[in-house]
């Protein structure tokens, strides 16, 4: 239908709906941010906000009078509080969250509610977690988002129109407007939180198995890392290290030890680990008694658990068979549950990993738990509610507490939380990942614009299932979704039980020397990385970035997800199909070739760097701690005025130290000067000592071709350049 004739016909049927006898109330919260009720009456009964820092944000002054995207809302024919914003000619669509299929969402219709959606597909409208956002671009590459503030289902409609269905009460539309996407993205996460600044180790590679057990297979792994000389940080103990799948309880045949286990990964092999832990709690009564499970205990006797309507405690089947499930709506309930990490982390458990917190349950239709359950929810929130209310932060609300208590074991050290499912602002407490996917083509190709449309909405810390969670794919597939797949934010492989092993060396040794070519080009880049994290933590730029950033008025950018950017200099164009025949369309201007390791590997992406960047990089290392960075190493590349910037954040790799000035942000510039390019450092900030280093100059021809020099950090490097 007709856009105009739409709204002709969406305005008349305004006219004879009741919410559309109210006058629609506006106020600023903020520079070119408005915040919409659809009346007086909606803005007193509206709920407090999970998305927003502040949960109730208090308005600024009055909305600005000439503001664009005014939300129209409406009931719709289902009985659900609505509203729509019509865009213009041009307008490209992106955000939703975790969504399947393309980039672009123009035409899509997403419908946010947390579920366990093993093996999904394009056709799959809800994944693990929910994010009530759009990010709209112009013709023109301005820009403004949209947020849907309720945490009830919703139905986001985007086939000619911003349109929201939500089946809970009526809700505030917080519309933001900018020049870019880039400047929205930011705004959304000044109001929904950044990051965490994550420990450094958390940004090297991950290794997963559902599951590594017994203990003697975890250390035959690892020590496979080092044995190999393949970079990696960090190993995952899936749901098969515990005691009939209670949490907070190891099998004491399989893991007797894992206080000595975790001191061994540490201590002799350097790595960190990551130990599952689900919201069901143990009840069952027929294979085990619940007496003597102090976590069941604790719970029951502290009122803790999930009600049904008839206020009695809800039991689903999960893992350990018939369970309970905390309350975490209630502040007191999130303290228990941070304090049963105190003994966890006494065993030397470095990072924790939320999983099923849909919350998933087993053997019903539904997947979840009854909507009609009962939460007690605190006055903060607004209160108690059914679970429609609270289904889709049921999740976010876990991980907040979680990282509570991760942190009050070890106050010393950055948390590190994974999480399967969140509501839109829960990347302020834990990463995540995309899920119980296959190893497949599709998941392979649709791993980059899942992680981009993350990023978009907020949530930059994310990464898919390297190699493909379930089946077994074959060695083509998994060497090409390696190569590329190590380079997103979150870098993990996992595979399920009962397929092939999935470590890098599994599938012989022409895939292992591919994977640690990948995982050497992702371990000399950290300085970069870590430095990308930073600048999420502290601005909410997004690290993953999609090709249209680069150019937001180019069209031909507009639904390119064949290739991705690290950041706003380097270019990742991956191997996606098995014949790699698509050409996708690059952005304009300067992107020089960048060889990185395995140049010559037919299976490796190709990499560019943008006329204009100078990008840090360091050393080869087993892990993340293994050398000091030095030499140090900048990439540059000139712009069309000879010019390029870029800077390199440093501190001590955990703690918070970083919080009280105790880093090192450096600039440094290139400048062509005749037939000299100089690149000179020429600013700093934090309290950290300059390291005594060398420094090492890679400047990168338009052919791809480099000329190189070499000083000491903090001196004026001068680069001959030929003639």
């Amino acid at each position: 239908m007709h856009t105009r004739l739409r709204g002709l016909l969406l305005a008349l049927f305004l006219t004879l709906t009741p919410t559309a006898l109210g006058q629609v109330v506006s106020e600023s919260i903020g520079e070119n941010i408005v915040r919409f009720h659809a009346s007086a009456e909606a803005k007193k009964n509206a709920l407090p906000s999970f998305a927003l820092l502040d949960p109730k944000m208090p308005a600024t002054g009055a909305a600005p009078a000439s503001f664009d995207n005014e939300p129209e809302f409406f009931v719709d024919d289902d009985g659900r509080n609505s509203f729509t914003i019509e865009i213009e000619p041009g307008t490209s669509l992106y955000g939703t969250g975790e969504v399947p299929g393309p980039l672009l969402r123009n035409g899509r219709r997403t419908i946010l509610w947390n579920s366990d959606s093993y093996g999904y597909k394009e056709s799959t409208q809800s994944l693990y977690k929910s994010h009530p956002w759009v990010l709209a671009v112009r013709a023109d590459g301005s820009s403004f988002g949209v947020i849907g503030d309720s945490t009830y289902r919703i139905e986001i409609d985007l086939t000619d129109s911003i349109t929201f269905h939500a089946e809970g009460p009526e809700f505030p539309v917080i519309v933001i407007e900018r020049d870019s996407p880039q400047e929205v993205v930011q705004t959304l996460a000044q109001l929904t939180g950044t990051i965490p600044m994550p420990p450094k180790w958390a940004i090297g590679y991950h290794q997963c198995r559902y599951s590594y057990y017994p203990d003697a297979q975890v250390r035959e792994i690892a020590k496979g890392f080092r044995d190999r000389n393949i970079p990696a940080d960090v190993i995952w103990m899936d749901i098969h290290y515990m005691d009939q799948y209670r949490i907070f309880r190891f099998d004491k045949e399989l893991f007797p030890d894992p206080k000595g286990l975790n001191e061994y990964l540490l201590n002799d092999l350097n790595f960190h680990n990551v130990w599952m832990i689900d919201p069901g709690v143990g009840a069952e009564t027929e294979r085990f008694p619940p007496e003597g499970y102090s976590v069941y205990e604790e719970l029951m006797e502290g009122n803790h658990a999930v009600k049904t309507a008839d206020g009695e405690v809800y039991k689903g089947e999960v893992w350990p068979g018939w369970c309970v499930f905390p309350d975490y709506t209630q502040q007191r309930t999130r303290d228990w549950w941070a304090g049963l990490y105190k003994d966890f982390m006494a065993k030397g458990v470095t990072g924790v990993w939320n999983d099923m917190n849909e919350p998933a349950i087993f053997n019903v239709v539904s997947k979840t738990m009854p909507e009609d359950n009962l939460h007690v929810g605190d006055p903060d929130m607004g209160g108690g509610g059914d679970h429609a209310r609270f289904h889709n932060v049921y999740g976010m609300l876990m991980i907040k507490a979680t990282r509570k208590g991760v942190q009050e074991a070890n106050p010393d050290k950055r948390p590190f939380v994974l999480s399967r499912a969140t509501y839109l602002g829960g990347q302020r407490y834990a990463a995540g990942w995309s899920g119980d996917n296959s190893a497949d083509w599709w998941d392979l190709e649709g791993s980059v614009p899942m992680v981009l449309n993350m990023s978009l909405s907020g949530f930059p810390f994310y990464g898919p299932d390297l190699g493909g969670f379930i089946g077994n794919g074959d060695a083509q597939q998994f060497e090409r979704w390696f190569a590329f797949g190590v380079m997103f934010p979150f870098a993990r492989g996992h595979t399920a039980v009962g397929n092939v092993q999935k470590e890098p060396w599994a599938f012989g040794p022409e895939v292992e020397e591919t994977a640690r070519e990948a995982l050497n080009n992702r371990y000399r880049l950290l300085p970069y990385y870590y430095t990308l994290f930073y600048d999420a933590h502290t601005a909410g730029t997004p690290i993953a970035q999609p090709a249209f950033f680069a150019d937001p008025s180019d069209p031909a950018l507009r639904t390119e997800d064949d290739i991705f950017l690290i950041g706003g200099g380097l270019l990742v164009k991956p191997k996606l199909t098995l014949h790699g025949d698509r050409v996708p369309a690059m952005p304009r201007g300067i992107w020089n070739p960048l060889t990185l390791e395995g140049a010559d590997n037919p299976d490796m992406p190709e990499f560019f760097i943008k006329g204009g960047a100078i990008i840090p990089s360091g050393p080869v290392m087993q892990y993340t701690t293994e050398k000091p960075l030095d030499p140090l190493t900048l990439i540059v590349a000139l712009d069309k005025h000879g010019m390029a910037k870029g800077t390199l954040y440093e501190d001590s790799g955990d703690g918070y130290e970083f919080e009280r000035g105790d880093y090192l942000l450096s600039t440094y510039t290139a400048m062509r000067k005749g037939d000299t390019v100089e690149v000179s450092l020429t600013g700093a900030k934090g309290e950290q000592a300059r390291p005594d280093r060398s420094l090492h100059v890679r400047l990168i021809m338009e052919n791809g071709e480099e000329v190189t020099a070499h000083g000491r950090d903090g001196e004026t490097i001068k680069v001959k350049l030929p003639n």
